[in-house]
């Protein structure tokens, strides 16, 4: 049986120097788990937030190779987690085992592609202008730029994902990669699954000869104030409501020194459903679309809560259509009571808008998340009616009908910043309504064709970030290789001799890195 000390990590070492107990709970009974974890006193918010400021010096000044076999090791550890950790994360979140096995794999696949990342240099971002000795009317000195990590950063657990975006999730892997130790505030919700993968980032720090303090955790609410007003800390990385983010993001900028915020935070993800495609094929739309409000209880950031139709029979039709599919779906266990107590709160605020009307769904009854469908009128959104841009987090969404093509470039106009957007349509739609894509690209960070966003795919080119409340920096993504950047900074040297240059700016550089050389594009050989 696993054993649990219930303690916090703080430079290489385990500590519970405080005298309040947490507990962690069973999703579906209610009931406590049979370990005590404890409250980080705020000395040890201090000490974790100083081991990590003193592992940086060490951590960074390692190769890109060396903390790429760290980032391996990582996710060899957690490929090795068996089926009682599975069990465990199923027992905390009520989520199913396929849905946690699958999202172990994402998460150590996460680490292997940071450390491609690293071994192909590119993060560095390596910029070289040669001296021009002989330029008129003034020379011009050697100037070459690339970037580092920014320094300790904090990390705040998400509770929908507790594996891909908590503990050793996106947001560590980035920061980790870039250079930067990190301190780890455990969601409480799933705190025993944080401990087991505490446990196996930790040896693989230790197998890989990582300096100590590179990886901290600590456990507890009201920490995580102190935890980013902390000097130490350069960074913060969070996953979670639009209250919580904006706080953070709030005591950061308030700080003496502020600091960035990355905080992905609420999104509706408009779906926009065009006539030609539900002339072609409204069963298969309704079904489809249907099945993605549902999946997971809906507790997905990328989870349709908005979809949009021009009026007319045909989406009448599939309006009625979906009302009868949502409401045959069946009832599910969320993540956990603040979970279900907070979508349960948003029905409530659209049940008693007068300007929206409830289409299908039963009344929500015990511990469990009943599906919902509703339907809004347009200049709600067009007027950017409040109760309309909040999202609703779980198994919901709105219609909305607009009269033309006219209302409903003004109804997304209206929309706040969003993750995703999708577009269902035809050929001759995407013809006849080509203005839609310049138009979301104001909105969102993903914009998707014929599909459905509760999906992020892991890879270079994702995004998943988009302009405010979505996210509290439109420039950066929480998933994909681009995620490093939050937690770089340049830093140029001017007129160094070769020897005395990082690795990366030496002419004869070993990584194969794209420059900028003279101004022109170019690659230097391996």
């Amino acid at each position: 049986m696993t054993r649990f000390s219930g303690h916090n990590y703080i430079g290489g070492q385990r500590s519970a120097n405080g005298t309040v107990k947490l507990h962690s709970v069973d999703a579906s009974s209610g009931e406590a788990l049979p370990h005590d974890f404890y409250q980080a006193t705020p000395q040890e918010v201090d000490a974790a937030a100083k081991a990590a400021a003193a592992a940086y010096p060490a951590y960074r000044a390692l190769s890109a190779q060396r903390r790429a076999q760290f980032l391996e090791a990582v996710a060899d550890e957690l490929d090795a987690l068996g089926d009682d950790f599975v069990e465990l994360v199923c027992r905390e979140t009520a989520l199913p085992a396929a849905r946690i096995k699958g999202e172990r794999g994402r998460t150590s696949g996460q680490m292997r592609l940071f450390a491609t990342v690293l071994r192909r240099g590119d993060f560095y971002a390596a910029r070289i202008d040669r001296a021009l000795p002989d330029r008129q009317p003034l020379p011009r000195p050697d100037l070459r730029q690339y970037r580092i990590g920014l320094g300790p950063v904090a990390v705040f657990g998400a509770s929908n994902f507790p594996l891909a975006f908590s503990t050793a999730g996106g947001d560590t892997a980035a920061a980790l990669a870039a250079g930067c130790p990190v301190v780890f505030k455990a969601h409480g919700g799933h705190m025993a699954t944080a401990e087991q993968v505490a446990d196996a980032i930790i040896r693989a720090a230790q197998a890989t000869g990582m300096p100590e303090g590179v990886f901290n955790m600590i456990f507890g609410g009201g920490v995580g104030e102190a935890l980013v007003k902390h000097p130490a800390i350069q960074a913060v990385g969070f996953t979670g409501s639009l209250k919580g983010g904006r706080a953070l993001c709030d005591m950061a900028a308030a700080r003496p020194q502020p600091i960035p915020v990355f905080a992905e935070m609420s999104s509706i993800n408009p779906v926009i459903v065009l006539p030609q495609a539900l002339h072609a094929r409204a069963e298969t739309i309704a079904r489809d679309l249907t099945a993605s409000v549902v999946q997971g209880c809906g507790q997905f950031c990328t989870n349709p809560g908005l979809v949009i139709g021009i009026a007319s029979p045909s989406f009448t039709a599939f309006t009625q259509q979906v009302a009868r599919l949502m409401g045959d779906q069946p009832a599910q266990t969320m993540l956990n009571a603040g979970t279900l107590s907070s979508y349960g709160k948003g029905l409530e605020k659209l049940l008693a808008h007068p300007g929206i009307q409830h289409l299908a769904g039963s009344a929500q009854a015990g511990n469990q998340a009943q599906p919902q469908l509703f339907k809004a009128d347009a200049h709600l959104l067009i007027d950017g009616d409040e109760v309309l841009q909040e999202e609703v987090f779980g198994p919901t969404t709105v219609f909305v009908e607009v009269a033309d093509q006219v209302q409903l470039s003004a109804a997304l106009s209206g929309l706040h910043g969003q993750l995703t957007a999708t577009i269902i349509g035809e050929t001759a739609d995407l013809e006849q309504f080509a203005g839609l894509t310049p138009l979301l690209e104001q909105k969102v960070g993903r914009i998707l064709l014929n599909g459905y966003p509760t999906g992020v795919e892991v890879c270079d080119s994702m995004v998943h970030g988009g302009p405010y409340p979505a996210t509290s920096d439109a420039r950066g993504t929480s998933v994909g290789t681009l995620a490093i950047d939050r937690f770089l900074r340049p830093v140029c040297f001017q007129n160094y001799p070769d020897g005395l240059l990082p690795d990366a700016l030496k002419n004869a550089n070993p990584l194969r890195i794209q420059r900028l050389v003279d101004g022109m594009p170019s690659r230097d050989p391996l």
